[in-house]
């Protein structure tokens, strides 16, 4: 076999990544609403690039495939499959979803119910069959056409279209039946408020000596780091960002850092959690090269 055919050529495999780059926040949006999680929405997005490189490098044409449809067809059957080993509910009856509205010709109250889309929270969404989730992702949130949506769930428009409405509006009553949650009064654990005052006292000979001995490091789409060495460098990035403020927040049930790296800005930079054994870290996941999941994260902070 060829090197051709072995490996994508250099300048065939930047050119992949840099449009993947570009299409990675909407890869996101979609993935973590099809999971219900914007933490396993960035896992499926990780899976989705190294199975399309992959993928690339089996291809004889050296052209690459119009992206974004191929990106989120692999994304989609990824979710799929992870979803299924869950037995998440699947589908609905085609028959049932064709008796609804066509979103195609919108009335004030089509218009309400698309609203409600846009202001739902992730982890709602996977009360919808996958199909209503689906069409409803793409088209409210990504702006895709009813005939991609179409192509991409193997569904006619006609089909499509009912999915949609129906999702819209099962959407709205979910939303309107969710009470509101009561105040979260918890303290970040012992081990998180250590971390956190070490890093802002910029302490991190202490902070390496956290490491356990299996430590590992993941950092978006760069490979994993092992070990106490070679995780250590982390906190060397770190340092640079002299106005560095990190903050104890919940999210998705779990434990998390938001990380603000623009002393003057409300908005958090990105995310990072830890895993602790022992009063040691093992395992480090960081957010900093995946920043768009700020923007959906259902963070509380503590």
């Amino acid at each position: 076999m060829s090197e051709e055919r072995t490996r994508p050529s250099s300048e065939r495999h930047a050119e992949f990544l840099a449009q993947a780059d570009a299409l990675r926040p909407e890869l996101h949006r979609y993935c973590a609403r099809l999971m219900g999680s914007v933490i396993e929405g960035e896992d499926v997005v990780q899976d989705t690039l190294v199975r399309a490189l992959v993928a690339l490098q089996d291809r004889e044409s050296k052209e690459l495939p119009s992206l974004r449809p191929w990106l989120f067809r692999i994304a989609h059957n990824r979710a799929i499959d992870l979803l299924r080993s869950r037995g998440v509910r699947q589908t609905e009856p085609i028959e049932s979803a064709l008796e609804t509205p066509d979103p195609n010709s919108p009335d004030p109250l089509e218009t309400l119910l698309q609203q409600e889309v846009l202001k739902t929270a992730v982890s709602r969404f996977v009360e919808l069959p996958l199909p209503q989730r689906s069409a409803v992702i793409l088209k409210d949130l990504l702006g895709e056409s009813l005939a991609d949506i179409a192509s991409l769930l193997d569904l006619s428009v006609d089909a499509v279209k009912g999915h949609l409405a129906r999702g819209r509006a099962s959407l709205r009553e979910a939303n309107r039946g969710a009470m509101a949650s009561p105040p979260v009064s918890a303290e970040p654990s012992a081990a998180v408020a250590n971390y956190i005052t070490l890093f802002h006292q910029r302490d991190w000979d202490s902070l390496r000596a956290l490491l356990a001995s299996d430590v590992k490091l993941k950092q978006s789409s760069y490979p994993l780091r092992v070990g106490p060495k070679d995780v250590g460098m982390f906190f060397s990035i770190y340092a640079l960002c002299e106005s560095i403020r990190l903050v104890p927040a919940l999210l998705e049930g779990r434990e998390a850092i938001v990380v603000y790296e623009d002393p003057h800005s409300e908005t958090p930079s990105h995310l990072m959690w830890l895993e602790w054994r022992d009063g040691q870290i093992v395992y480090i996941r960081d957010y900093r090269y995946a920043s768009y999941i700020v923007d959906d994260a259902e963070l509380t902070l503590l």
